[in-house]
Order: C-alpha cells, then structure tokens, then sequence
C-alpha cells in the first residue's frame, strides 16, 4: 500500500483528496495536515511514502515543509499540487526538493496516476507548467555558470546528450525519437546519469543541468 499524507489549509479540499485516494485499491491516506508545520510534524510520526502538499498555508508554507520533509526523510516523495501554477512557486517548489507538480483542477484519474508515479521514484511535472518551470530556470541562472562539476565529466557523451534534452523537458518517448534509441535504452541512460550525479529523480537532473551550465538560459526543446 501506497501510504499519503494530505496537507491543505483547506478542510473541503482535504476531504476530496481523500475521497480521490481512497478509492484507489492500492492507496491508504494515513494523515492530514492543515498547515506546514503540522504536516512536518505528521511526516516525522507516519513516515508516508508521498505527501501530497499544497504552497500557500499558514503557520509554515508548503515550500519550507517540503524542503524539512525531504531533508529529514529522503525516502518520503513530496508532491505538490495546487492552484499557483504559472510563477516562481513552480521552481522554489522543485528547489526544495518535490518530485511532482500538479495543478489542483486536474481530473481525479490524474491526480491519483501523480501519487503513482511518484511513489514509484519517478518524477512528475504537469505539461501545463513544463514551459513555466523551464522559464524560470533561465531568469534564476547566473549569466556566467559555474565551474563545471567533477561528476559531469563521468557522463558518456550519450549520456551528456540525454541529460541535454532531459533539461530541455523532452519526455522519454521524445528521447527516444529524437536520439533514434529504444525507451529501455533511454530509461537505462537517465538511470546512470542519476547515479553518477548523485540525483532523485529527473526534476533534481534539470535543475542541476540548468545550475551548472549544462544548458544554457532561453535554450528550448527545438
């Protein structure tokens, strides 16, 4: 079973979430949490392998307990999803560690597939927001990047490639479209860039590409 935990300021919201979840044979909501401090408090006693987390509560918002959360239980997946969808939210969220965004008014299916794939260690970034989330990255890059990391140049040139287009937001099948190469293959690439840089997931791979200047700020998916 899929264990979750539910933080949102919102009492009717939680209850839908539930409602969502619950009917899914596979997953249990062991929790609730009506602000950020509660639901760091929550995760550290139920230790849910997802939280699902939305940004804008009191006491604690949800980009500080996701960045708690993720720091004290790596284990624990943090998906956040909310209403704020086209600004900075986006990209503080995925700073501090989450490994999903999903817009509230997605349909009920999808939401449950999120809690799935991010469950399963896969990241999740909604397609309504991949555009804003790349975006952004080039507003916050420095114009000069850093010196590049000694782990990069442990990277295959097919590897350096992959993590290139994985930074530009194309999708697995359009890596495999665009390199000529199988999903196994694509998906065995992506695994070893992950070991070799000491990453999460694919989220945690775009914004290392980005910060260290693997891709350039403006640089797009043609």
């Amino acid at each position: 079973m899929t264990k979750i935990l539910i933080a949102d300021d919102q009492a009717l919201v939680r209850v839908g979430l539930r409602k969502i979840l619950e009917s899914e044979p596979e997953m249990t909501v062991v929790g609730e949490a009506g602000d950020g401090q509660d639901a760091v408090s929550a995760a550290r006693r139920l230790h849910p392998d997802v939280v699902l987390m939305d940004i804008r509560m009191p006491v604690l918002d949800g980009i500080e307990a996701t960045r708690r959360i993720v720091k004290d239980q790596p284990s624990t997946r943090v998906l956040i999803l909310t209403t704020f969808g086209l600004d900075a939210y986006v990209y503080d969220s995925l700073r501090a560690g989450a490994s999903g965004f999903m817009l509230k008014d997605a349909p009920p299916e999808e939401i449950a597939a999120g809690v799935r794939i991010v469950a399963s260690g896969e990241a999740l970034l909604a397609p309504s927001v991949t555009k804003a989330v790349i975006e952004e990255f080039a507003r916050h890059t420095p114009a000069t990047p850093p010196p590049a990391p000694p782990a990069l140049a442990e990277l295959t040139p097919r590897e350096h490639e992959v993590l290139d287009l994985l930074a530009r937001g194309l999708s697995n099948p359009e890596i495999c479209e665009r390199l000529v190469i199988s999903e196994a293959t694509a998906k065995t690439h992506v695994a070893r860039i992950l070991q070799k840089l000491d990453l999460r997931d694919r989220v945690q791979a775009v914004i290392y590409a980005y910060e260290n200047g693997v891709v350039a700020p403006g640089s797009s998916r043609a």
